[in-house]
């Protein structure tokens, strides 16, 4: 099995001046769910190369087993500093898409045309999609087969306007993930801010916030192999 992980490549946390980019927990935890699974995991970001990870993902209250394995592991560093670029990416090569989170994605990969299609064509081939926390944002401008919005109708989750409102960024991100899921038709479901929550819908699995996304990543693997 080939799964592709899509991360950002925008540091710019809006007009702040700080730094942003994709959040560690979201890349360490699915990265070795898969691995140690044996599925072989591939790299990609908007701009290739290495992508920013956001720096308050790194310090040291964020840490969990995942990302200190992550931090340790120089084969894992090595494919994050060569990440492939999207646009020269082909989807169907393979059997599965995971964006992590971060606020970055809601900068880049929610406009980008090349996420777009990838994940329009990997859920048209039948193949799962999984996005955590922000990630959920990257759907903005996803269309079903009939061109309405691929969660119209669907049950998802992803970060919450509380959640939002609790790191004081509400007034900075060009939108906030949850009203923007359900200003676009979705059945947008919620747990109690930071606590993992995971939302199945046919081959779309979303989660709420960074603790989900050590069992999105584990409903991934599920699905992959019953498919």
């Amino acid at each position: 099995m080939k799964v592709l992980i899509v991360l950002t490549s925008h540091d710019q946390l809006g007009n702040t001046g700080e730094k942003t980019g994709f959040w560690l927990e979201e890349l360490a935890a699915p990265y070795y769910v898969l691995k140690d699974a044996g599925v072989d995991v591939t790299l990609a970001s908007v701009k290739g190369g290495q992508p920013p990870l956001d720096p308050k993902s790194n310090d040291p209250s964020f840490q969990t087993a995942a990302t200190r394995r992550f931090d340790a592991d120089a084969e894992a560093k090595a494919a994050l500093a060569s990440t492939q670029k999207l646009s020269e990416v082909a989807g169907g090569d393979y059997d599965a898409v995971f964006y992590p989170g971060g606020h970055g994605p809601m900068w880049d990969l929610a406009e980008d045309a090349n996420s777009r299609a990838l994940i329009e064509s990997t859920i048209a081939s039948g193949k799962p999609v999984a996005l955590v926390c922000h990630a959920p944002g990257v759907l903005r401008h996803v269309k079903a087969k009939d061109g309405s919005p691929l969660v119209k109708g669907r049950n998802v989750t992803g970060f919450t306007n509380t959640e939002e409102a609790a790191v004081g960024l509400t007034e900075v991100v060009p939108f906030l993930v949850e009203d923007m899921l359900k200003a676009s038709g979705a059945n947008f479901s919620k747990v109690a801010d930071w606590q993992p929550y995971v939302v199945t819908d046919g081959l779309l699995i979303t989660g709420q916030n960074p603790a989900s996304s050590d069992p999105v990543a584990h409903a991934l693997l599920t699905m992959l192999k019953h498919r």
